[in-house]
């Protein structure tokens, strides 16, 4: 006998209250839901066109929950597998050492358990040679890349020096928070900033920003209707959050359960500030007055 369990039953109902076929605001950075805000697709435009020039460093920066890893992802979707060749390392707090084993094992370098630690650089500009004269741009993509650790971010300055005469052999795009910034800005990284050809900063969202983000999630959700959150709980929700999109979808999902709960297809500033009080990482004020 088959029977759906009262959460999927829960979630279907859901889905169905609304008119939508996926949760529109979930945490997992699905790239069919990128907006094209001005500030996003202005960064997205600058790093497609640094990743073609093919200059050495690039990096983007924003504070957490701004939607990085929403643009790695997109890079890495966007970009043309047949003209390059990428390795995306998602958890870099790695020694200098493991970085080298890291990086070698994306590029697809067998045998490195009897190649001596000294040499690995060595393998890893043969692989590269390989790849260059197959016509294959090598892009590096970091993530999290504040984590890195100080000697590991020098290794990755070292990796940059690997080049022909008309190109480098290597791209490395960083993706972090904004202590990297604080990072690069040491005196002994001095060489390493000069390096990075291209940066861009991912901003918090404005009223406008955040309209059209409910909009365009709610729609490729498969929502079809009225705008569902009123004008005084997009207010409240702005100030709370303070842009920042993953604080925004976990206020959003719990509002419209909210809202799902009551029977209402419209969310108010009183399911929201109910939204709020159960919300981490939020300095919520119960005594706003909106």
């Amino acid at each position: 006998m088959n029977s759906v369990h009262p959460m999927g039953r829960i979630v279907d109902e859901f889905k169905g209250f609304y008119g939508v076929h996926d949760m529109p605001f979930s945490l997992v950075p699905n790239t069919d839901y990128f907006v094209a805000l001005p500030a996003h697709d202005s960064c997205y435009s600058m790093l497609m066109f640094a990743v073609e020039s093919g200059e050495g460093f690039i990096k983007i920066t924003g504070e957490v929950g701004t939607g990085k890893t929403l643009l790695c992802r997109r890079l890495l979707n966007g970009i043309d597998e047949k003209q390059f060749y990428t390795a995306y390392l998602p958890n870099p707090r790695l020694t200098p050492m493991e970085l080298k084993r890291a990086v070698a094992k994306e590029l697809g370098i067998a045998g490195l358990d009897k190649t001596p630690e000294q040499h690995y650089l060595d393998v890893i500009n043969d692989r590269l040679i390989n790849l260059a004269m197959k016509n294959k741009q090598v892009l590096l993509v970091i993530d999290e890349a504040q984590a890195l650790p100080l000697d590991t971010l020098e290794e990755l300055r070292l990796l940059t020096n690997l080049e022909t005469e008309h190109s480098k052999l290597i791209q490395i795009v960083m993706f972090g928070q904004p202590e990297l910034d604080d990072v690069l800005q040491r005196h002994e990284f001095r060489q390493l900033r000069q390096r990075i050809s291209y940066s861009g900063t991912l901003p918090k969202l404005g009223r406008s920003e955040l309209i059209q983000y409910l909009q365009h999630r709610m729609s490729i959700a498969g929502y079809n209707g009225e705008a569902i959150f009123d004008s005084a709980s997009i207010k409240l929700m702005l100030k709370a959050t303070q842009g920042i999109p993953r604080l925004i979808n976990i206020v959003c999902s719990k509002s419209l359960l909210i809202a799902f709960g009551l029977g209402c297809r419209k969310v108010k500033k009183s399911m929201v500030k109910q939204a709020l009080k159960e919300t981490e990482g939020i300095d919520y004020e119960p005594g706003w007055i909106m």
